[in-house]
């Protein structure tokens, strides 16, 4: 097949990647992105005030995201990907302790034993590239076993309630794995913000003839004589290939005919989270110890019981200078919850009102009128959730639709949801469909 006409849904970096490489081999492209700009999960936002965008969900790239700084060196933009050296800690016995894979974790309120312990696994866990023994086991039993109760009472469980609520003895091990073996100290991060590194992406994409296309919602995703078509604004354009990047959801509703297929049930059947952030741009800086990462335990899955009502407390301004924010002191608060949670209901000020005491928690000194703005910022697929042996249930990138190809974060197992795999999966469904043309 020569010049293939090929639709990507969805400007994240999955589907800027993946256009990367069809408009590489000369192919016209056309991105369909329903909001007003590009970006995805990734996207960003900016005060009138700030010289960065900051992104709407707190993100970074570790040490080892090869995939995203390959493609950043294809765009000649490499130089410009900076690795800070922020603190990460564990709000434990009522202060923020310092809790990296390094030397800091010595200062962990644990006995000389349960640290030691603790240690010996993380290593082995760091060491091993064998993944899969490790799905088919949950991560509550395997650290209850090699970390020891202590360690993983103390320090793992109160996390994993936190994300998984009451699924968090159902998640398999393999999910803390990919977590702890791309772990990096420094933390990686865009000049300018992610907002910036997407912005430059679809700005060489726009210099390779790739037509990308802002508030242009897809409808439907059909089949005219045997090739993919796609309805927008209730016009019916055919394609040759047509790539999705969307939800699991997203793509079984919208697509003609996949529901009632085996594949469409395996898409079905996988489960995921939402997520949500409210940003505060704070006067004075919150945590005392320059802290950048906050983990905030959860005692139980109902989060108003919970010591605290969300997960993660980002200062993101003891990683990133202040001065790029106009002087602000940048706050994340953090939660992962069902969309059907209430936090998916209540109004934005509500929300904003059940995670306000959490500040003056951390730091008593804080008071009201330390805030001068804030943003709330919520999305309901968010975090893929695993099951037990779950590389049996992800869907192949090529779906049983003729010439139609799906890519999402729920095909990155055992790898958690990022920039980085998105990239990766982008440009190996781009290869995929590439092969398939010439096969």
């Amino acid at each position: 097949m020569g010049r293939m006409k090929i639709a990507i849904i969805g400007a994240g970096a999955t589907g800027l990647a993946a256009a990367w490489d069809f408009a590489k081999q000369s192919h016209q492209v056309t991105v369909y992105e329903g909001s007003d700009r590009v970006g995805g999960l990734a996207a960003g936002f900016k005060d009138e005030a700030w010289d960065w965008t900051l992104e709407k969900f707190y993100h970074h790239w570790f040490a080892s995201d090869n995939d995203i700084f390959e493609l950043a060196e294809e765009m000649g933009a490499r130089d410009r990907i900076v690795f800070p050296r922020p603190k990460t800690s564990y709000w434990m016995n009522g202060a923020p302790v310092r809790s990296e894979m390094s030397l800091s974790a010595l200062m962990l309120p644990l006995s000389l034993a349960s640290t030691v312990r603790m240690a010996l696994a993380g290593m082995y866990l760091k060491l091993t590239p064998r993944w899969r023994e490790f799905e088919r086991v949950t991560a509550d039993q395997w650290m209850r076993r090699w970390m020891g109760s202590e360690a993983y009472e103390k320090f793992f469980l109160p996390l994993l309630i936190g994300k998984f609520a009451e699924a968090y003895d159902q998640v398999p091990m393999s999910f803390m794995w990919a977590r702890i073996v791309k772990r990096s100290l420094k933390l990686g991060t865009y000049i300018g913000g992610f907002q910036a590194f997407l912005n430059e992406l679809a700005r060489q994409l726009w210099a390779q003839e790739v037509n990308i296309q802002l508030n242009a919602r897809v409808e439907r995703i059909s089949q005219v004589d045997g090739a993919p078509a796609l309805t927008i604004d209730g016009k019916q354009y055919v394609f040759d290939r047509v790539l999705s990047t969307t939800s699991p959801r997203l793509l079984l509703q919208m697509t003609d005919g996949l529901a009632g297929t085996d594949y469409g049930a395996r898409v079905a059947a996988l489960k995921s989270i939402g997520g949500l952030c409210v940003v505060f741009a704070l006067k004075h800086g919150l945590m005392p110890d320059d802290t950048y990462w906050l983990n905030l335990p959860a005692t139980t899955a109902d989060k108003s019981q919970s010591a605290f009502p969300f997960l993660a407390l980002v200062e993101h301004t003891n990683y990133i200078s202040r001065e790029r924010y106009g002087g602000d002191h940048i706050v994340y608060c953090g939660d992962y919850v069902k969309p059907t949670h209430e936090y998916f209901q209540l109004s934005e000020a509500a929300l904003v009102e059940r995670f306000l005491p959490a500040l003056k928690t951390v730091n008593p000194a804080f008071q009201r009128d330390w805030i001068r703005k804030w943003w709330v910022w919520r999305a309901p697929y968010a975090q893929p959730v695993p099951e037990l042996n779950h590389s049996r249930n992800i869907p192949a990138i090529k779906t049983p639709v003729p010439g139609l190809y799906w890519a999402s974060m729920s095909q990155v197992y055992p790898w958690d949801r990022g920039t980085n795999y998105a990239v990766e999966i982008g440009r190996r469904a781009a290869r995929l469909a590439l092969a398939d043309a010439v096969s």
